[in-house]
């Protein structure tokens, strides 16, 4: 049966693109009701899959010596984040219902959503590093296309580009580490790196370490590759909300947790994912204090909610990280969903322009709320509970400066959270040629959905906990009930001191609150949007990528017998290492 189920979460998603791919655009309704049915699909199976739920290996195809075996194995943390990337697939697919109606080319749209679900669910549940990275690259593709679906608009195709060639950057980082696994011990096999790390030359582990955080931070857009998230808002809302919050940027810090036991030992490598995940979570807080664009507001808080997961690993508090993860998943796809039913309704992502949409729009403000106060970290939503553990895990086993550091991070966050539900939908209304709707029907039911389970997923932290003592026999995991872990929250005096700060940080934005209203941040708001000139050396990368593949065409002469002579070649070399490697 798990069998099954793994090929149904991989399956069902990717038979829905094929199947989308060949639909006529003359047909919309087909088309929103096929994708519909199969992103349910695909979320039933995985909910089911987490029941089968364990540490061997499901699946195991042979695949030839130098490509080892294509491997899934189902424990804790693939089948949860295989369950946060189909179920809030098909929410987005479902909101898309109403978001995209009348939109050109729907069928590309949702061949390329789809096919997204299934590499996500692929990526999560390999067993072998070398196929990881073919899920891995297949999410980055998809990624591109859907933020540069609107391809007649030049920021959406530059945030695309800008988007493809940094993440490639970890790309290169996972598969040095998959090709040196390989050649020290014999395979690909994740089960084998967790198992084996210590017979690895400390050069080399360190290599792969080092890499594996290179891969972590450009696919979770962690510092100093943060800058391609905001860019990446240009994508259809939906989008934003699944692949750009809940699922694919959760990729990084999933490979993270994943080898964490392998690479813990690594001399500086626990230190330096603190750093990165500080520094993310502290330059994108700040960074979200200015911001007038509503989505990039909300793309600034997922860098830096990422931050505190990545934080969270690094400090050793990886239950608390994973926790988070599902938090964050559920909160986030929420917030950016009701952020997508304003900017649906009213025409603008601007801030400056919105105002006292609340009470044109008292359903969207409601559900909005509730995400904006489990951004926040406040009880008893889902933040709280997860965001108050990894304070609480980096009191007690990282260095101070760096607790200091994510709960000033907390009052920020506090402070652009409570400023962005403001500027939004309180206060004057600023501009008076807005036409406001209400949401669709098919919108309310995502979001409605999102919002139970910002209510609800902190309940789940028992079984979470199970789930993973249960089938992660590497990672050392200490089995917490809800209530255990209730009582630990609330008679830990850092979640009273993180509280303080939160409500400092609520204080002060209601004490600057016109100001704010009146966009008086301009001065620090262009020094946010060049990322502290961190997108100025992102740019330098984009650029010098393009000027190598100009070069790189001049080999491409268009004359058949030099393009065999060329494959013939590359073939030769292939066969040279395959059997040298045999």
């Amino acid at each position: 049966m798990t069998e099954t189920l793994i090929g149904l979460v991989i399956g069902i998603p990717w038979l829905g693109a094929l199947v989308l791919w060949r639909t006529q655009d003359e047909n919309p309704r087909l088309q929103h009701t096929l994708a519909v049915a199969f992103s349910i699909a695909a979320g039933c199976a995985s909910l089911a899959l987490i029941i089968f739920s364990s540490a061997e290996t499901a699946v195991d195809i042979p695949m030839g010596a130098f490509f080892g075996s294509l491997t899934f194995t189902p424990d804790g943390l693939a089948v949860a984040l295989t369950a946060i990337a189909c179920v809030i697939g098909s929410l987005a697919v479902v909101f898309s219902v109403d978001y995209m109606k009348g939109e050109a080319q729907l069928s590309r749209y949702y061949t390329f959503v789809l096919l997204f679900i299934g590499a996500m669910a692929g990526l999560v549940l390999s067993g072998s590093l070398l196929f990881m990275f073919f899920f891995w690259e297949i999410t980055a593709l998809c990624s591109y296309a859907l933020i540069s679906f609107y391809n007649d608009d030049p920021k959406a195709v530059a945030g695309g580009i800008k988007a493809l060639i940094i993440t490639q950057v970890g790309g290169v980082g996972l598969l040095a580490g998959a090709l040196i696994t390989y050649a020290t011990l014999g395979t690909y096999q994740v089960s084998a790196l967790l198992e084996n790390a210590g017979t690895i030359p400390a050069n080399l582990l360190a290599f792969v370490a080092f890499g594996f955080l290179i891969a972590a931070a450009a696919k979770s857009a962690q510092f100093p590759f943060h800058t391609w998230l905001p860019d990446a808002m240009e994508a259809p809302t939906p989008i934003s909300a699944l692949i750009h919050a809940a699922t694919m940027v959760n990729a990084g810090v999933y490979l993270l947790a994943r080898f964490y036991p392998a690479f813990v030992q690594v001399p500086g490598w626990a230190l330096s994912v603190t750093i990165v995940g500080l520094v993310s979570a502290l330059i994108t807080a700040f960074m979200a204090l200015t911001a007038t664009d509503l989505k990039r507001a909300l793309a600034y808080s997922t860098v830096s909610q990422l931050g505190y997961m990545v934080y969270a690993i690094g400090v050793g508090g990886f239950f608390a990280s994973q926790f988070h993860l599902l938090s964050h998943a559920v909160f986030k796809a929420l917030l950016f969903l009701a952020a997508g039913s304003v900017i649906h309704s009213v025409g603008t992502r601007d801030m400056r322009r919105m105002g006292a949409l609340g009470k044109q729009m008292p359903f969207v403000r409601n559900v909005f709320i509730l995400g904006a106060l489990a951004l926040a970290g406040l009880p008893i939503l889902n933040g709280f509970w997860s965001k108050e553990l990894i304070l609480e895990v980096g009191l007690a086993d990282g260095p101070i400066w760096a607790y200091v550091g994510m709960l000033l991070g907390a009052g920020m966050t506090a402070f652009y959270t409570l400023r962005m539900t403001w500027l939004v939908f309180f206060g004057e209304a600023r501009d008076s040629s807005l036409h406001v709707h209400g949401a669709g029907s098919a919108m309310k039911m995502s979001l409605g959905l999102l919002v139970a389970g910002t209510l609800s997923t902190w309940l789940l932290a028992g079984l979470f906990s199970r789930l993973f003592h249960a089938t992660l026999p590497f990672h050392s995991i200490h089995e917490l009930s809800t209530p255990e872990l209730v009582e630990e929250i609330f008679s830990a005096p850092s979640t009273y001191i993180a509280l303080t700060v939160i409500s400092l940080g609520l204080g002060i934005f209601w004490l600057v609150r016109k100001q704010s209203a009146a966009g008086k941040e301009a001065r620090f708001d262009i020094l946010s949007r060049e990322s502290f000139g961190f997108d100025w050396l992102n740019r330098q990368v984009t650029f010098n990528t393009f000027k190598f593949a100009t070069v790189l065409q001049e080999t491409q002469t268009g004359k058949l017998n030099w393009n065999v002579i060329g494959i013939l070649g590359a073939l030769l070399i292939v066969l040279v290492f395959l059997i040298w490697s045999a």
